[in-house]
């Protein structure tokens, strides 16, 4: 790839790919130019630092997360919406365990910050995917806490590889989402 191609938005592509190929933890400048066809000072010129990088890939994966529950959920209500934002973002982790990875180490630097705002909007499409279970108010932020605890851990084990029981994955992940689906839609009964 020719270096005056470069910008800072492929540099951002190209590294959350190679996070996805390798691991985001294992992710470093050094092997980043040598995707990239470079010598890893001219990625200064388009990342200021490893941390930059990182954040950036970050901001990434929460906006991609984002769009991705957003779509699957579009028109959707209840244990429709939930089945399709949880198969949405099971699905993303599978295709971007690296990115996924950025999205849940880095932290914001600021109010201001962009993965600031794109985490609110995985936020707001899990918010918008529960309005229809007719959840208190008071009782919501612990169903989005549940709900993403639960979807993070069994995406997350699912895509490392440790789900080793000979028992079919599909089935295991359909079976928590009707679980959840039934707590949600009996949680207005308890309170």
């Amino acid at each position: 790839m020719p270096r005056a191609g470069l910008t800072p938005a492929l540099v951002t592509e190209v590294s959350a790919a190679l996070a996805d190929d390798i691991g985001f933890s294992q992710l470093s400048m050094g092997l980043l130019a040598e995707r990239l066809g470079v010598k890893t000072p001219s990625l200064y010129k388009h990342v200021t630092s490893q941390a930059d990088l990182n954040h950036r890939i970050a901001v990434l994966a929460m906006t991609e997360l984002a769009d991705a529950i957003r779509d699957a959920t579009q028109g959707r209500a209840g244990s429709d919406a939930l089945i399709a934002g949880a198969r949405a973002m099971w699905s993303y982790v599978k295709e971007h365990p690296g990115r996924y990875a950025a999205g849940n180490a880095v932290r914001p630097t600021g109010p201001d910050d962009p993965l600031v705002a794109a985490a609110g909007r995985v936020l707001a499409s899990w918010s918008a995917m529960l309005h229809g279970y007719r959840i208190d108010p008071g009782q919501e932020i612990h169903a989005l806490r549940m709900v993403r605890t639960v979807l993070h851990g069994f995406a997350t084990l699912e895509a490392a590889g440790n789900f080793r029981i000979d028992a079919d994955v599909d089935v295991s992940f359909t079976w928590m989402i009707d679980f959840i689906d039934h707590g949600l839609r009996t949680l207005n009964d308890r309170h």
